[in-house]
């Protein structure tokens, strides 16, 4: 309790945990709340909350609570999980691919991650998940990150069409990106033409905290 009161004054470090994935976690008191972090960008619980919440909003409570199964790559510490059985009250099936199990550790430990009935993690590669998943979805998050990297498959065609192929016909996909340089700003303009703008409505959402930029895409059409 003294930590968390202190964190409102400056940052308290707590634990700083090694992962092959991303290299190190940590984590943070900050203004009152517990943060997990890598060493240059927030995981969950801090501004990166901030940006999937704005996609749910998007969609918006009503269709959310529609939904019946809602998957999420790239799990972290949960935040996104808690946003939406807390903020959005969704209590359908909720199933998160992660593929750090030093994450997964952390997310139990100390967001109680374990305590959520409705959600169910399944410690996998999210490229080979959509591939051969035979399950289909309303929602789909995307939000995989290395540090602040994110990895070449999620701009493959290959992997973009297993994602429209698992989404269900009015289904969303919630996608969230980081722009750090001309590179990445080139390779978001072309995401865009992976989808059929006959099937599929497409919005986009730049520099949210910055640097991320989100995007919003609803199924129309099988």
């Amino acid at each position: 309790m003294i930590k968390k009161l202190l964190s409102f004054l400056l940052p308290i470090p707590v634990e700083i945990i090694p992962s092959n994935v991303s290299d190190q976690l940590e984590l943070t008191w900050y203004n009152g709340k517990l943060l997990l972090d890598t060493k240059h960008t927030n995981y969950s619980y801090g501004n990166l909350q901030k940006v999937l919440r704005k996609g749910l909003l998007k969609i918006g409570s009503d269709k959310i609570n529609q939904m019946q199964h809602i998957l999420i790559l790239g799990v972290a510490g949960g935040s996104v999980v808690k946003t939406l059985t807390e903020e959005f009250n969704f209590d359908k099936q909720i199933t998160g691919v992660e593929l750090d199990p030093v994450v997964i550790k952390i997310a139990n430990k100390f967001f109680n991650l374990n305590d959520i009935s409705n959600f169910e993690i399944i410690l996998d590669d999210a490229n080979k998940y959509v591939a051969e998943t035979k399950l289909l979805f309303d929602l789909i998050i995307i939000d995989i990150f290395e540090d602040c990297f994110m990895p070449e498959f999620l701009y493959s065609n290959q992997f973009t069409n297993n994602i429209k192929r698992i989404l269900k016909p009015k289904g969303y996909i919630i996608f969230n990106t980081i722009v750090l340089n001309k590179t990445a700003e080139e390779k978001n303009k072309l995401y865009k033409n992976q989808f059929e703008t006959t099937k599929f409505a497409f919005e986009s959402f730049p520099n949210i905290d910055d640097k991320n930029e989100l995007f919003l895409i609803y199924k129309e059409y099988e």
